[in-house]
């Protein structure tokens, strides 16, 4: 095949990759991070062999460049799906987490007890006299 009808088939590939991921609901969006990240994994491992049998100091450096582009993809696409995982964590859990952290801070910075960390029938729910 010559060079036209490979960049024929890699400007085609762009145009087709584009549609088919911007037409991916938010919902789809997860599972297909990490169904990529595996298919990196295996495009890392790929360029590990090739550059191992390499001759030439071209083939040498084209081959790290591939491992490390491949590297840092990979790894960048296992950050963007654990970020998209925390998303989907109770977010109520978190927030309560955080309500009683800081009713406990205040209290300690009070020296005492503050109406939300006291039990009913103390000092805090009788109105001063």
């Amino acid at each position: 095949m010559n060079n036209v009808g490979w960049l024929t088939i890699f400007m085609l590939s762009i145009f087709v990759g584009f549609e088919v991921i911007s037409k991916v609901s938010a919902v789809l969006h997860t599972p297909l991070m990490s169904g990529a990240n595996a298919i990196h994994g295996v495009i890392l491992v790929g360029a590990i062999l090739i550059t191992g049998t390499s001759s030439g100091g071209v083939q040498l450096t084209l081959g790290l460049v591939a491992v490390v582009l491949a590297t840092a993809n990979m790894v960048g696409g296992f950050v963007v799906t654990d970020r998209m995982l925390e998303m989907f964590k109770g977010r109520g859990k978190a927030a309560k987490a955080a309500s009683k952290s800081s009713a406990a801070t205040a209290a300690a910075a009070s020296g005492g007890t503050t109406a939300a960390s006291a039990a009913p029938g103390t000092a805090t729910d009788r109105p001063a006299s």
